[in-house]
């Protein structure tokens, strides 16, 4: 079976009579004896809609429940299991309730169509994806139920319900679409005449644009090539001269006499890549007929008349804009020039205008070197030697060695200076070479000798073979050398273009060295890549690399337009055209490089953002319990004392006063952890690195836990660290604790060091329930209480603290499992490698005031 044919009512806007020409549509079926039912259709209260229904089959919907509600949504296997020809369903981008077979209707719809079915659905403008942000900026609403485009487009028919705003508001005022309490805020609002203007223009485009590639299909298929003029297309033909920006702008005004107009701006190019035109002014045109409204397009063709009228016909053009020719009175011995050709090919169905202009009959100017620019002056030196002067020589050779070789050898050894000259210098040297050695070989070598006169006609046609042999093999040898210097070039190309699109691949987003390549790459002194905001703004560099880059494009030996508002700008020699093709594409992946480098750094700064609010979301639930904990015993025990109702005995106050004191002591503890927090992520943690032992240090750490909860084992023979005293201290002391916290009652918690490498370890073992592989490192985040911590163990900060510390000491804490159960911290110091000096006294500290 194949796939059914789907036709779409399309309206500006609701209430234009959608959901009526469409059931209309469905009798109009029934009536001519078709399978026609209505798969879903909603007539919102309106009483004409809900008349019309009357008589059509409607296949029941299925209901489903969401939040508590009832909604009925179509049933997509009773309709396919109807199997009808034809299924009416409404609103094609409506959003299915939550549990439906499908997400969207369209969907439904798809599975329809390929069933065999053929649908007759409806959709407003607005619904169109692709329209969101031109229609939110319409009407100030977004639209939340949207349909892909490419599912309209496929569609095999498009009706465009049409109605103008003025009819449609008369409709609303009327009761016909929305009820009468809500027509007053329709009408102000999204029924104002402006909205409903500017959507009926948006649907009338829309489907313009759809006939429009209707219409290149069919004549696409049946191969017509004559000029239909069902709308207005302007081509202006470019040379990449100066007269370009006239002809763009009098083809705008043009355009803008009629509705619906287009301009397209077209430039043909050579195949070999060779043209005199201005890549600058070229660019400079681009950028303005694409302000005003237009396209621009490169074509490649060697005949430019014909690659033009082959453009303009393919894409149905109806009226071609040219500049007056640039060439001289006596130019045009060498041809009618390519205004005139234009206009006599061009046919009855294409219009050709002949603007005049300033640069018009004033020559187009000497003709580009291009051999020059390709070979080097040295080549085109050696190549004139070798063609004019080694002729002068060979014949002074052969003239004084008395070898008397006979006129055909003669003959071939100045072919060979021939070829010499075309390999060396060109086309030039070598037609000059074939030239001059005729001259030679009539005069030296051919009866009646030193005269320029021939005597037996058989040498007459022995030179005029030599010069015809000498032109062929000079051209054959240029076009080689020329198809093998092309040849070199694109794949040196190739290998540029190649490096970008994997740098682009592997996510190379470093400006600067992109900057150098391109540098490096075109042999200059500085590149520079250029930005402003708008055109008034000053130019600023958003990169740069090499001595002394410019501030500006005009400044530049070579400029490169990117977008609106961005140049690349290098200094140092002027590009040849052919190179610049290349550049652009250096240009290109410039400005998508520093976007990416602007994101990474908006994402990195967002990435910070959003772990400061976590930190400040995590203090705060800290704040409301771990604090407010201690705070309230303060608080109960000291309105204890103070009350006048009970008599409190010495014991009894004392008792109050040691809570009082516990209570501040676990405050001071909390603070001085948030406050070790603050600094390490504002990076205001500065060690003041010594060197020191660690049994000096660690047995410091140890105050804040009972006497018997933890055992010792540090080697007198250890090197010194060099640590940070202070920082060192508060590390350890946090490992302990939270080590004793986790371990069992009778199990002490053992605190050993060892000397590995250049290296000291520390390790803090307990017996506890251990952690899991994957929480090892959450266990180190801030405000983190793995397992069943109950709320009054801490704020989560021990860890995250002691890592910091570590860290700011170029050192490293990490967690392992103790054998046999347990959790092990490793603490990892930078060991003083020389002798031991002697012990001195810790006194100092990197971390001031910290409690």
């Amino acid at each position: 079976m194949g796939r059914g044919k789907l036709r779409i009512y399309l309206g500006a806007a609701p209430g234009v009579g959608k959901t009526y020409a469409m059931l209309s549509e469905g009798h109009r079926r029934v009536e001519r004896g078709a399978d026609c039912v209505v798969g879903f259709v909603e007539h919102h209260g309106r009483p004409r809609t809900e008349v019309v229904l009357h008589g059509l089959e409607q296949v029941p919907r299925t209901e489903l429940t969401h939040r508590g509600a009832a909604f009925t949504e179509m049933d997509v296997d009773a309709v396919l299991a109807r199997k009808p020809a034809i299924a009416l369903v409404d609103e094609l981008a409506h959003t299915n309730v939550p549990g439906s077979r499908n997400a969207k209707r369209w969907q439904d719809v798809e599975e329809l169509l390929r069933a065999g079915v053929d649908v007759v659905s409806t959709v407003n403008i607005q619904h169109l994806e692709s329209l969101g942000d031109v229609v939110e900026s319409i009407t100030g609403v977004r639209q939340r139920e949207t349909v892909p485009d490419e599912v309209v487009r496929r569609a095999d028919q498009i009706e465009l319900v049409d109605m103008s705003p003025q009819a449609l508001r008369r409709r609303m005022a009327h009761g016909n679409i929305y009820k009468s309490d809500k027509v007053d805020a329709a009408l102000s609002n999204y029924f104002r005449p402006g909205n409903l203007t500017a959507l009926r223009e948006l649907a009338l485009l829309w489907v313009a644009d759809r006939a429009d590639e209707y219409l290149q299909q069919y004549r696409g298929e049946h191969n017509i090539r004559s000029t239909w003029q069902a709308r207005e297309r302007i081509v202006v033909g470019l040379t990449g001269g100066p007269e370009g920006r006239t002809l763009i702008r009098r083809a705008a005004r043009m355009a803008a006499k009629g509705s619906g107009s287009e301009i397209l701006a077209v430039y043909i190019a050579r195949s070999d890549g060779l043209t005199a035109a201005s890549p600058k002014e070229l660019a400079v045109q681009r950028t303005l007929v694409e302000d005003l409204g237009g396209t621009f397009h490169h074509v490649i063709g060697d005949n430019v008349p014909d690659a033009l009228l082959e453009f303009a016909r393919g894409v149905n053009a109806t009226q071609i804009v040219l500049g007056s020719s640039r060439r001289k009175a006596w130019q045009y011995v060498f041809g009618p020039g390519v205004g005139a050709t234009v206009a006599r090919d061009s046919g009855p169905d294409l219009d050709v205008h002949i603007v005049t202009h300033e640069e018009a009959a004033k020559g187009r100017g000497l003709p580009v070197a291009h051999s020059a620019a390709r070979l080097g002056r040295t080549r085109i030196v050696a190549g004139w030697v070798a063609g004019v002067v080694f002729p002068v020589l060979l014949a002074v050779l052969l003239t004084h060695v008395n070898a008397d070789l006979g006129l055909a050898n003669d003959m071939l050894l100045f072919l060979a200076l021939t070829v010499a000259a075309a390999l060396l210098g060109g086309l030039v040297p070598a037609l000059a070479s074939a030239a001059f050695g005729s001259l030679l070989l009539n005069y030296y070598f051919t009866p009646p000798l030193h005269r320029f006169t021939i005597a037996d006609p058989r040498n007459i046609v022995a030179i005029a073979v030599f010069v015809g042999v000498a032109v062929s093999v000079a051209s054959v040898v240029d076009l080689a050398a020329r198809r093998t210097h092309q040849a070199a070039r694109l794949r040196a190309e190739s290998e540029i273009l190649s490096f970008l699109a994997g740098s682009v691949l592997r996510g190379e987003t470093a400006l600067d060295a992109l900057l150098e390549r391109v540098r490096e790459t075109f042999a200059m002194e500085s590149v520079a890549l250029l930005e402003r905001t708008s055109e008034v703004e000053p130019w600023r560099p958003a990169g740069s690399a090499g001595p002394s880059p410019v501030t500006r494009p005009e400044d530049a030996d070579v400029d490169m337009p990117v977008g609106d508002h961005m140049a690349l700008a290098l200094s140092g020699r002027v590009l040849p055209a052919e190179d610049r093709r290349v550049l652009g594409a250096f240009a290109a992946q410039a400005a998508v490089a520093l976007d990416r480098q602007r994101l990474v750094g908006e994402a990195e700064e967002a990435r910070g953002l959003a772990e400061g609010n976590r930190i400040r979301t995590a203090l705060l639930a800290a704040v409301s319990h771990d604090l407010r904990t201690p705070l309230a015993s303060i608080k109960a025990s000291v309105t204890s004392l103070r009350s006048d109702d009970v008599e409190w005995s010495e014991e009894d106050r004392a008792e109050l006063l040691e809570g009082i004191e516990n209570g501040a002591d676990r405050l001071d503890h909390l603070v001085g952890k948030l406050l070790d927090m603050s600094r390490l992520q504002t990076g205001t943690v500065t060690p003041l690195i010594r060197e020191i032992d660690l049994d000096e240090v660690v047995p410091m750490a140890l105050g804040g836990v009972p006497e018997d909860s933890v055992v010792l084992d540090i080697p007198e023979t250890l090197p010194m660290v060099a640590v940070d005293p202070g920082l060192l201290e508060r590390t350890v002391a946090n490992v302990v604790e939270n080590a004793v916290k986790y371990s069992p009652a009778r199990e002490p918690v053992v605190v050993a060091a060892s000397f590995l490498g250049d290296r000291v370890e520390v390790r803090v073992v307990d017996r506890g329930p251990g952690v899991p592989d994957e929480a090892k490192d959450r266990i180190f985040a801030p405000f983190q209480r793995h397992g069943d911590s109950p709320r009054g163990a801490g704020v989560g900060l021990g860890l995250a603290v002691a890592r910091g510390f570590a860290e700011s000491m170029d050192g490293t804490l990490h967690a392992e499992d103790t054998p046999g159960g347990g959790l092990t911290m490793v603490l990892t110091l930078r060991a003083v490698t020389r002798e031991r000096a002697p012990s001195a006294a810790t006194s100092g500290t990197g971390l001031v005031d910290l409690h």
